[in-house]
């Protein structure tokens, strides 16, 4: 089968329907921040990064099934290098961590303040990407 130029995306276009779903899973977790469910907010706001992370990957054809591979390469490719700044690197970590939490650990107890920082930094690094695309 005969593949046409039209019928093939550019790696621009994935970036910004990466992007795109970055922004809707941001969009999740401001509504469940004001909603109450902390636990909610924290994965929707990870997930907002991560797409994003994965947005900036497919700009040079990059992608990762691993978060933990995305994040890597993401603080080594971008952050490393100054591209983003490290404190957004150190704050994509604690994101990591406090989705991890929030998911997995039977007790751990999310609170807004938390909430609202994950939800914070997901946006920050959203308008960073948004500058990058």
């Amino acid at each position: 089968m005969e593949r046409h130029n039209e019928d093939i995306g550019t790696k621009k276009d994935l970036a910004r329907h990466r992007l795109q779903t970055a922004r809707e899973d941001l969009k999740a977790a401001k509504i469940l921040l004001e909603s109450g469910e902390y636990r909610g907010a924290n994965n929707r706001a990870y997930y907002a990064i991560f797409h994003a992370i994965n947005a900036v990957h497919a700009l040079n054809g990059n992608s990762y099934k691993r978060h933990k591979d995305a994040i890597a390469n993401f603080n080594k490719e971008y952050v490393k290098t100054g591209i983003f700044p490290r404190e957004i690197g150190r704050k994509i970590g604690e994101a990591e961590e406090i989705r991890h939490a929030s998911d997995y650990d039977d007790f751990y107890i999310a609170s807004r303040e938390e909430s609202e920082r994950q939800v914070n930094v997901a946006d920050e690094f959203i308008s960073l990407v948004e500058q990058t695309i």
